[in-house]
């Protein structure tokens, strides 16, 4: 029996398609990417007139916390999330408790994703041991185990001697480092965006420069290396401006940003609202616009959610409350929304910055493509449904975000992963 999406609209960006075609999937491949497949009695048709049919998206930066803080997220009800985001793919953070910085804790993730089988969780693994910021971890371990790249995200490491040295093992086993950009002695206790808002409402601010000055110090290093530097979550309007002038100069960086970024401005903060805190912070309008203008002109080239479950009573705390917000079940409908609607970005280019673009700069070519003879890894988008995003309809265990209630148009409607439906709107 054959799987066949039928009538969908092809958004395949390795292959530049964007056209009216079927798609014929047996096991977990796809056999066949045509007009008019045929089906055959006993096989399986999706119709999907009318929508989107996408590689299935990719997100380069979640935490599962998992291990450690399972009452915030865990493997299962991650996944569950991603899956009704339309995510086949993601990389998970190793700032859990205790931090992923060997080969052993790689695997339980790993084992633990494949019994969960609804989306294939990457495990990242820590530049630091504990991520302390005094000694490598076990990355060649950790490599060896599959860890698909090296971050110290949830901070920076601030000896650079010891990050360039973690730069060419990095470089020389060809995995990328994901780089948290934050000058820790420059944050000095600081909660949201420094400026009029932070002012006004009498809470410490986070200057531009706490971001700007360790992006520009790892591009050195990764030009020094030679290492594959992607920027995490860029949220200001110099960041712009320093990737797009490495780019040009021939650095082998990339650069992320988050829809809370292209979304959210300081002037949307509600004083107390701890589902307005995240690190880095929304900021001003001229930042938020400068990154649209990145995303328009490719000099960002992903989009990732950044996805960070905290419990309720915690983000009851306001801005005292860790920083963090929950992505994965509405980052595709804010993308849509925000850029595609605006006619800042196309459909085709949505889907390269969501599935083929982070699967290229992980070198995980069998992904990111619905092309014939790849894995059968598959969004389909409806771009006509429009809906109102609330917290209590998400399957992840979090609810921390700032868009309940907000209007957006298009929705996941069915995700598939490696040939199986693991996410029908109409059913879960």
């Amino acid at each position: 029996m054959s799987l066949i999406i039928k009538n969908g609209r092809v958004l395949n960006p390795p292959t530049n398609t964007n056209e009216i075609l079927d798609i014929k999937i047996d096991g977990n491949i796809i056999s066949a990417v045509q007009a008019g497949i045929v089906p055959v009695f006993s096989d399986e048709v999706i119709d999907a007139e009318g929508c989107y049919v996408m590689p299935g998206l990719i997100d380069m930066h979640v935490h599962f916390r998992d291990p450690g803080q399972t009452e915030k997220e865990d493997i299962e009800t991650g996944s569950k999330a991603a899956a009704r985001g339309g995510f086949t793919t993601v990389l998970t953070m190793p700032n859990t408790k205790p931090v992923v910085d060997n080969p052993e804790l790689v695997k339980y993730v790993s084992d633990k994703s494949q019994q969960v089988g609804l989306t294939r969780v990457l495990q990242v693994g820590s530049v630091t041991k504990g991520m302390e910021g005094k000694e490598l971890s076990d990355l060649k371990g950790m490599i060896d185990a599959g860890i698909p790249a090296i971050s110290e995200d949830g901070k920076s490491v601030m000896d650079s001697g010891l990050y360039r040295e973690a730069m060419k093992i990095a470089a020389a086993n060809d995995i990328p480092v994901l780089a948290h950009c934050e000058d820790i002695n420059l944050v000095q206790g600081g909660v949201m965006n420094m400026g009029a808002k932070s002012e006004s409402i009498g809470e410490k601010g986070i200057s531009n420069a706490v971001e700007n000055i360790i992006e520009a110090r790892d591009i050195m290093l990764a030009e020094e290396t030679g290492a594959t530097l992607h920027l995490c979550h860029c949220s200001t309007k110099e960041s712009y401006q320093i990737l797009k002038e490495a780019k040009e100069a021939g650095i082998n960086v990339s650069g992320e940003v988050c829809p809370h970024h292209f979304t959210l401005t300081e002037d949307d903060i509600v004083a107390g609202d701890g589902n307005y805190k995240m690190n880095p912070p929304i900021r001003t309008k001229e930042d938020r616009d400068k990154l649209r203008q990145g995303l328009a002109e490719g000099v960002f080239e992903v989009i990732s959610t950044d996805h960070a479950p905290h419990t309720a009573e915690e983000k009851a705390k306001g801005f005292a409350s860790p920083f963090g917000i929950v992505g994965l079940e509405t980052s595709a409908s804010l993308a849509y929304s925000e850029l595609v609607l605006t006619g800042l970005i196309t459909p085709l280019t949505m889907a390269a910055y969501m599935s083929s673009n982070p699967a290229r700069i992980l070198g995980r070519e069998e992904l990111g493509d619905i092309s014939e003879g790849k894995v059968a890894d598959i969004t389909i988008f409806d771009p006509s449904i429009e809906y109102e995003i609330h917290a209590a309809d998400f399957a992840g265990k979090s609810r921390n975000m700032p868009y309940e209630g907000r209007k957006v148009t298009g929705k996941v409607i069915k995700t598939i992963y490696g040939g199986r439906v693991v996410y029908d709107s109409e059913i879960n």
